[in-house]
């Protein structure tokens, strides 16, 4: 399976593509970016892996992560979507979709990642209906606003990997009942 192609006014969310590597390599290699997803840069290896793990979540779970980029000039602007990534954790999250997002520096507070991020929602709420959760540091303000702007909530604190964590959950919204 491979990841729908979705648009917004000003964004193609795409399946991920072996194109996509160099553009990869550098979002994974920035330290503003990763401060609050780990800490430590990824090399060149290691962005290839992100990449190729991104587009396999389709084929394995029926949902996954897409390429972003801007409909204006094509420009890469990060990465965004849902995966299982089996982490151990307690509560268990295994098997149950995991929200994330990550955006190159240069596009932050333009309202991409608000963009990108409901996209993502309105096609999970219609296709795969049931809770979904992320996993952010705590001290990473920003993305925890986008969370709970798209309903997530505190549900748990623990740590991942030596590193202080928040998780948070989101239940499908209610029908409209139109």
């Amino acid at each position: 399976m491979r990841a729908p192609q979705l648009f917004t006014p000003r964004l193609e969310l795409r399946h991920p593509a072996k194109e996509d590597y160099l553009d990869y390599a550098r979002l994974w290699s920035d330290p503003d970016v990763i401060r609050y997803l780990g800490g430590q840069p990824r090399d060149n290896q290691d962005s290839w892996l992100t990449l190729a793990r991104q587009a396999g979540f389709w084929g394995l779970l029926g949902y996954g992560y897409w390429t972003v980029r801007r409909r204006s000039d094509g420009a890469y602007l990060g990465e965004v979507g849902f995966a299982d990534y089996q982490r151990g954790l307690t509560p268990d999250l295994s098997g149950r979709p995991e929200a994330g997002w990550v955006l190159a520096r240069r596009y932050w507070g333009q309202g991409y990642a608000s963009e990108a991020v409901r996209a993502m929602h309105d096609w999970m709420d219609e296709t795969c209906p049931g809770p979904s959760h992320c996993v952010i540091e705590p001290d990473h303000e920003v993305s925890i606003h986008l969370a709970q702007k798209f309903g997530y909530q505190d549900v748990s604190a623990c740590d991942y990997k030596g590193q202080p964590i928040i998780i948070f959950e989101r239940q499908q919204p209610a029908a409209s009942g139109d």
